[in-house]
């Protein structure tokens, strides 16, 4: 975990300001809400026996474990922009068409940094298996990866911003 601390994470502008905006959300009016809560709760009397007390208490140090992340990733982020690399390989922010060659299907998927990943989007870390393996590549490599569920093997079709 000490090793990812202190690793570079590389946003897009959109995702960089997509963190910006929920920390400010939870600097505010986050904080703002919990304390309510918490001088609501100790209104109820001994603090001993105060479940609602004990709740707010812990959703604050929730949200104060959300703030010190987000701000973790702030202190290590760099902004980079898709259009200023190049599509000759496969590099972060690139758009990959790939034809699985074990299901004959054609996927595409958008390479991320870590915090931007989401495989309903079809957005995958350039730290998991199959971004790992294809970081690098460029069109018509086969590319083997090895992920939990077994082997995945895939042809580069294009490479695109």
């Amino acid at each position: 975990m000490q090793e990812q601390k202190s690793a570079i994470t590389y946003l897009s502008k959109e995702r960089f300001a997509e963190l910006e905006k929920e920390l400010r959300e939870l600097k505010g009016k986050g904080r703002r809400e919990i304390a309510f809560k918490i001088a609501e709760a100790r209104g109820h009397g001994d603090l001993s026996e105060n479940a609602e007390y004990d709740a707010a208490k812990e959703a604050q140090q929730h949200l104060e474990y959300k703030i010190a992340k987000l701000e973790d990733v702030f202190s290590r982020a760099r902004i980079i922009n898709g259009k200023d690399l190049p599509i000759d390989k496969v590099y972060i922010l690139a758009k990959v068409k790939l034809k699985d060659l074990i299901k004959n299907k054609i996927i595409e998927f958008k390479i991320v940094a870590q915090e931007e990943a989401d495989f309903d989007q079809n957005k995958i870390s350039l730290t998991s298996p199959i971004g790992k393996s294809l970081l690098g590549k460029k069109v018509k490599d086969i590319v083997d990866v090895k992920v939990p569920a077994g082997n995945l093997r895939y042809e580069i079709l294009e490479i695109s911003r």
